[in-house]
């Protein structure tokens, strides 16, 4: 299938939004995993410029070699935007398209793409602080997908996970085929590229690791052990993970020093395809199935919601030491909004522990989220819905 048509059938949330940040900012960085479709759509943006673009992929030895003086290139493009594809490989370009925007500071002037954080791409925030603008592209949500009206459903999306190739794979044995070849690339190359200098063996031990701890709360010490690492080696690797959006970390949530709290995260592969295929769970069938499969929910709902959120809320979880548990908190400015239990349920009830946990928040109202169910309450304070039906009507 043709790469335009997989990742343009389903149009990109952000899009307009990047459209018009564009407009305002000398340039702006689009990042995430890769094969997620950066490339695609900051092409697409492209058009919609009144300028004319050329475009770079630093990884193509013929467009690396267009850089070998980079500050003649950029002078002979002052009128184009110029768009620098996986600029990871070229970080010493940083200080020279801060000196390019300064000397001629127009909206419009480049795009950089990423598979890596801000964070991992050393040097930008210091070479580019308030001349570019980051947003983050995650593969297709679901609400991304369901709004073109295609003949994919929830399932088919919690099972393959988001990204393109292998959402739209003309099989399920096709999609895992294609996951699995990803993650290997990812562990043995891209990873490396990044700065994380530790052999894939011993990476691949720490990816099936953290596939079996999918949802729980992250032990730096046990993963250390397992491995025969020390623990500040073992939290380089997980930061490497994170900020090449790989996995979540889903912090608790703190508000009163008088109780007795988690202060561990939870952890999280984001694509459920991805985590999907480190359990090895190639179709529906197998994921119903799958002691893992409550967990493998609470996760795709949780990445659903998160990045479907706007960027003044934040998320949590919340939990007491006595066992108390509220899958999700939405907060913001760090107050407490709504909360959210997670069920792979169709008749889910009140649970003791999400009362209490509304009770020491002041939370006026939580919903508690399944795959199907219709809406209706279960309280005054507490209603049951579909994720559809919740990200459609609810999110903040």
């Amino acid at each position: 299938m043709d790469v335009f048509y997989i990742c343009f059938m389903f149009e990109r949330n952000i899009t307009s939004e990047l459209i018009e940040t564009l407009d305002f900012f000398p340039a702006i960085g689009i990042v995430g995993p890769r094969q997620v479709g950066k490339t695609t759509l900051a092409k697409y943006i492209s058009k919609h410029l009144a300028k004319d673009s050329i475009y770079l992929d630093l990884e193509n030895p013929r467009d690396l070699a267009k850089l070998e003086d980079p500050v003649l290139f950029f002078e002979s493009y002052l009128d184009k935007c110029v768009i620098l594809d996986e600029i990871q490989v070229r970080k010493d370009l940083f200080p020279i398209l801060r000196s390019m925007i300064d000397m001629n500071r127009v909206s419009g002037r480049f795009i950089l793409l990423g598979s890596a954080s801000p964070e991992l791409i050393r040097n930008t925030a210091e070479s580019l602080a308030g001349r570019i603008h980051y947003q983050e592209l995650t593969p297709f949500l679901w609400l991304e997908v369901k709004e073109e009206n295609s003949n994919l459903t929830m399932q088919d999306h919690w099972l393959r996970g988001g990204f393109p190739n292998s959402l739209l794979a003309n099989s399920d044995k096709q999609s895992l085929q294609w996951r699995t070849s990803f993650i290997r690339t990812y562990i043995e190359r891209d990873l490396p590229l990044l700065g994380l200098n530790t052999s894939p063996e011993q990476l691949s031990r720490l990816w099936q690791m953290i596939g079996h701890l999918h949802g729980q709360l992250l032990n730096y010490d046990g993963l250390s052990k397992s491995l025969g690492n020390t623990g500040p080696t073992i939290k380089k690797y997980i930061h490497f993970l994170k900020e090449a959006f790989l996995i979540r970390l889903l912090e608790p949530y703190h508000f009163n020093t008088k109780k007795r709290l988690v202060k561990s995260p939870k952890i999280y592969i984001r694509d459920s395809g991805l985590a999907h295929q480190v359990l090895r769970i190639s179709n529906y069938g197998e994921l119903f199935g799958h002691p893992a499969c409550g967990a493998s929910w609470e996760a795709y709902v949780i990445e659903q919601i998160a990045e479907g959120l706007s960027v003044d809320y934040e998320v949590y979880f919340y939990r007491t030491h006595q066992g108390a548990e509220l899958d999700l908190l939405i907060t913001k400015a760090y107050r407490p909004v709504m909360g959210i239990e997670i069920k792979f349920s169709s008749a889910p009830k009140i649970s003791q522990g999400l009362q209490i946990c509304m009770d020491d928040l002041k939370l006026s109202k939580s919903y508690v989220i399944t795959p199907d169910s219709d809406f209706f309450k279960l309280s005054d304070s507490i209603d049951v819905c579909s994720l559809e039906y919740f990200l459609k009507e609810f999110l903040p």
